[in-house]
């Protein structure tokens, strides 16, 4: 089978190596200034010797106020930094760089929020009008094309969205108000940046509230968007303040509902949860004749294997990698040198998140060592981890809570070992992987009783060499309950 995900494809007049896509991330690695700094520049550089396709540089301001930890674009002082950070990323790999840019409304502490029924309509208009300045700043600075935020929380996602309140025409009594102001965005981004530079928007195909938007409605978005120039269109889901969580004295943070769940799906989750917004997308793409337009897919979609099933299946056109990429930077590279095996695999605790929501910068918590801001270099290391002479000693115990816990012995390498990976089967089937982890112990919280269970770990290293499986440990967790038939009829 051809590896589609490692196959060239272009997007207007740019070429990219492969379909491998880092959708923009917030890094929270921007000062106050909103300048380009040093650990930015890091940051992204690491992404491009991973040999990723399509870097999508996190959501940059376009209007003047200060906005926190978040770069910004709204004048030309800035653009020498985005100058700058493009040279970088292009000298460090073969990865091309977009630049997302974002407009946001007011929140406060309060829970105060601004909504998009509260502007003037002048407002509206220095909104379009800062979009179109910001995309022009984003092409003479060198970017090889613009990404328009209108996903999740934001204004031009909260002029799409259902609840706009707003009774204008830019208000919600239609698909066609709701558009407008978008429509509007990209027409004037078009004409600021030429017709032979890309343009990518990002939107919600569904926004997973209560009285939201969904498919039926994405896909007429898509197609708006497609017929006024937009180059590809990224399809997120959810992360609204409709559904946020509370709490007193804080800013309502638009990750934290379930809409939050479903734009960064949990371990919890089953794996690429959102495929289908962009398969029915792309199918209702090719039933209107409508072949410009690209279709990215993402969420938890674990490795370049499982994204190119998607794409064989042509249910999308290329892979947006966010936290697996941020994982294991490598991933590209690895799946180009057919050394998939060697990733390092995010397990979507989604500690990422949480150092967001917290205001704190946004590295990998789970998997990268303390002291390490970005993804450790992979040394030029093919030796892989061992186990002592006498083995893992790997056990399973059952905690009195009715959790089994795995213990190990620490593996050996020359050059450290990174983590553990590590496998479970149940009732004599097939081996599941549950989990990566740094340390040597693991509690199971999905161990039903009444089942025969079986774990084995695999050490890896820096470089993504892997152990030898270890020594398997069995368990079976007693049933509290009596299995005979005749007990367990309804009487």
């Amino acid at each position: 089978m051809t590896n589609l995900i490692l196959a060239p494809i272009r997007i207007n007049q740019l070429a990219l190596a492969n379909r491998m896509i880092v959708p923009a991330m917030v890094t929270r690695l921007s000062g106050e200034d909103g300048l380009v700094n040093q650990a930015i520049i890091d940051r992204y550089t690491r992404f491009s010797r991973g040999e990723v396709g399509l870097i999508v540089v996190e959501a940059t301001a376009v209007h003047q106020s200060k906005s926190g930890p978040l770069l910004r674009l709204g004048s030309d002082e800035f653009i020498a930094g985005h100058r700058d950070l493009v040279q970088r990323i292009h000298d460090n790999g073969p990865s091309k760089a977009a630049l997302q840019i974002i407009h946001f409304l007011k929140i406060a502490r309060s829970g105060w929020r601004q909504t998009v029924d509260m502007l003037s309509k002048d407002e509206v208009k220095a909104i379009i009008q800062a979009y179109g300045d910001a995309a022009a700043r984003a092409r003479e600075a060198g970017y090889d094309a613009v990404e328009l935020h209108m996903a999740h929380a934001y204004t031009l996602s909260s002029f799409l969205s259902a609840h706009n309140k707003r009774r204008d025409e830019y208000g919600g009594r239609s698909l066609e108000t709701r558009l407008r102001v978008p429509s509007e965005v990209m027409l004037q981004v078009r004409a600021r940046v030429g017709k032979d530079y890309p343009i990518g928007v990002r939107f919600d195909a569904e926004e997973c509230i209560k009285d939201g938007y969904g498919l039926n409605d994405a896909k007429y978005i898509a197609l708006r968007l497609a017929q006024l120039g937009a180059d590809y269109v990224s399809l997120s889901a959810g992360g609204k303040f409709e559904d946020a969580k509370l709490e007193p004295g804080e800013a309502p943070y638009p990750y934290t509902g379930y809409s939050g769940d479903r734009t960064m799906p949990p371990a919890s989750f089953q794996d690429a949860p959102n495929v289908y917004l962009a398969a029915g997308i792309k199918a209702f793409f090719a039933a209107q004749g409508q072949t410009h337009t690209k279709i990215v897919t993402t969420g938890k979609i674990r490795t370049p294997s499982d994204g190119d099933a998607i794409l064989q299946a042509g249910q999308a056109d290329m892979i947006g990698f966010a936290r697996a990429l941020l994982a294991d930077p490598d991933m590209p590279k690895k799946a180009r040198l057919n050394r998939e095996h060697t990733i390092v695999r995010c397990v979507y605790g989604n500690v990422c998140k949480q150092l967001d929501e917290n205001f704190k910068q946004v590295r990998c918590g789970s998997l990268w060592p303390r002291e390490f801001l970005h993804a450790p270099e992979a040394p030029n290391d093919d030796i892989a981890p061992v186990w002592p002479a006498d083995g893992a000693s790997i056990s399973a115990k059952l905690n009195e809570d009715g959790r089994v816990r795995v213990t190990w012995k620490a593996a050996i390498d020359p050059q450290g070992v990174y983590g553990y990976e590590i496998f479970c089967a149940v009732n004599g089937g097939e081996f599941q992987h549950l989990s990566s982890l740094l340390t040597t112990n693991y509690v199971d919280e999905t161990a039903l009783a009444g089942n025969a269970y079986q774990y084995r770990v695999r050490a890896y290293d820096f470089a993504g060499n892997r152990s030898l499986d270890s020594a398997i440990a069995e368990i079976v967790v007693p049933a509290p309950f009596a299995a005979d038939a005749d007990v367990l009829k309804v009487r």
